[in-house]
């Protein structure tokens, strides 16, 4: 498989609905002669021209509410909106329009949409623009929402947002931009609502999604070194939630870390915490640990910024300390990792 960018996953994604489906079109603030902010609409408006690549005004709930109404007569459109934090400008549309036309018309009227949104901190674009409020989009039901961490998920939840019928609001990490993955080439569409294990292990299971999950990752290669078997859930789904893998990963590993980039209070590891006690309450050995941001306003200096982000080295600490709570010796050199 080739080895490309989240970017030019993204990139392919748009390219490929635009060539399959006439339906589709992109809106957003400087996609088209700009290429976008973050370059994922590069060379679209040259292959697709204005009427395929729209570039709107600076008015996210006007051009929102134009693509919801859009969706509403058969249109599918993908909205991007400069970043996450300036959806709150258009909250009114997307939570009491966009998320709820299909069930307060009975069904009559489907709003196959997709907003995509960059977000996330560690680029010093201070406090009022590197939030992560995914939570606030998981919570309203009527709305899907996905943030994938890979390259190749990226390309296929975009492909499975844009050909789903409801709303579907699509998360980017800003950090993930560059990173770089194996990603297949053709109409490989992800399932909206499934999670993934992207790493087996049998110790302990570390829940994360969107750019917590390289970061899980990472350590779980790091701790393999030293004969702990780390499982790395990725969640890839917000809402749907598919909680049957969260819980049946726990079942086998009897320890939980949930790591995220949001704040602690209210956020998805809570929610995460609340499934593991209804559905593997029986299984735990100790109970489930959370890692997030720190809950300040995030900071515009760097060193700053990056104390208040979680890193590999604060999962790292809760994963020993979990461990040491519950008498787990590591194996010999040479034998398998096994839970005590």
């Amino acid at each position: 498989m080739p080895v490309i960018t989240y970017r030019q996953a993204l990139n392919d994604a748009l390219r490929a609905e635009l060539t399959r489906d006439k339906s589709v079109i992109l809106l957003g603030e400087e996609i088209g002669i700009f290429e976008g902010s973050y370059k994922i609409t590069a060379g679209l408006l040259d292959e697709f021209g204005p009427e395929r690549v729209l570039d709107t005004p600076i008015a996210e709930e006007g051009f929102v509410g134009a693509a919801i109404g859009a969706a509403m007569l058969g249109m599918r459109p993908v909205v991007e909106i400069m970043t996450l934090n300036f959806s709150l400008i258009a909250m009114d549309q997307i939570v009491n329009h966009a998320a709820k036309i299909y069930g307060m018309f009975g069904g009559q009227t489907p709003v196959p949409l997709v907003i995509r949104m960059p977000g996330g901190g560690g680029q010093q674009l201070a406090a009022t623009h590197s939030q992560n409020l995914e939570v606030w989009f998981a919570h309203v039901p009527g709305l899907k929402v996905v943030a994938p961490a890979t390259p190749a998920d990226a390309k296929a939840l975009l492909l499975a947002a844009i050909r789903d019928n409801d709303p579907v609001i699509f998360l980017e990490n800003l950090s993930l931009y560059n990173t770089k993955g194996e990603v297949p080439d053709g109409d490989d569409v992800a399932e909206i609502g499934k999670a993934a294990v992207a790493r087996e292990g049998t110790d302990l299971t570390v829940i994360s999604y969107s750019r917590a999950t390289t970061v899980a990752l990472e350590v779980a290669r790091q701790l393999a070194g030293e004969g702990i078997s780390i499982e790395v859930v990725d969640l890839r789904s917000l809402r749907p939630l598919d909680r049957e893998t969260v819980c049946a990963s726990v079942r086998k590993t009897s320890r939980a870390v949930v790591l995220e980039d949001d704040w602690l209070s209210y956020g998805v590891g809570a929610e995460i915490s609340a499934t593991l006690m209804e559905g593997a309450f029986d299984y735990l050995d100790a109970p489930v640990r959370r890692v997030a941001a720190a809950e300040v306003p995030l900071p515009y200096a760097k060193p700053l910024e990056r104390a208040a982000l979680p890193d590999a080295n604060d999962l790292i600490k809760v994963i020993r300390e979990l461990l040491d709570a519950t008498s787990f010796s590591p194996p010999a050199a040479g034998t398998a990792g096994t839970s005590t």
